[in-house]
């Protein structure tokens, strides 16, 4: 393994064994869950939404270290951003997991470390599990968002 896929399996590692922003949000506006059929995961993301500005988000729910892992990088990253800001890094971030991003996440912060995910394609729905549960939650989707790429 080199120093850079060590490093990747740590962010993720930590992020799993504490994740950022788990917990209920009291006072949101916007919420949907999301479930990947295939392995069991279950994430439930909870969002305040002030004007067009994600201004806080949290999520509970279960699954493998990857999905974990994705789910807390993800309510790090959209934090703060607009609407448009978290739809554009739903899509960069979808690329990069599918092995489609021509850049190969280097202008996603530690979002990169999902890079390598697009060699294990059944772990592309763990990853990006979380962000198409956000995708839902902007939209005010009543259905439970699952993951089919």
């Amino acid at each position: 393994m080199t120093d850079l896929q060590e490093l990747y399996q740590s962010v993720i590692l930590d992020h799993n064994r504490k994740p950022r922003n788990f917990g209920e949000l009291a006072g949101a506006n916007h919420s949907a869950d999301g479930k990947n059929p295939l392995c069991g995961d279950h994430v439930h993301i909870e969002l305040h939404v002030d004007g067009d500005v994600i201004s806080e988000v949290k999520f509970t729910g279960h699954g493998c270290a990857i999905s974990k892992a994705s789910a807390s990088l993800m309510t790090s990253t959209v934090k703060g951003k607009t609407r448009a800001e978290a739809e554009a890094l739903f899509q960069r971030f979808h690329a990069l997991v599918l092995g489609q991003d021509p850049q190969g996440g280097a202008d996603l912060g530690q979002l990169v470390v999902f890079s390598g995910v697009s060699r294990f394609p059944v772990r592309v729905k763990c990853a990006s599990l979380a962000w198409h549960t956000l995708k839902a939650a902007l939209a005010d989707e009543r259905v439970t968002a699952v993951t089919t790429e």
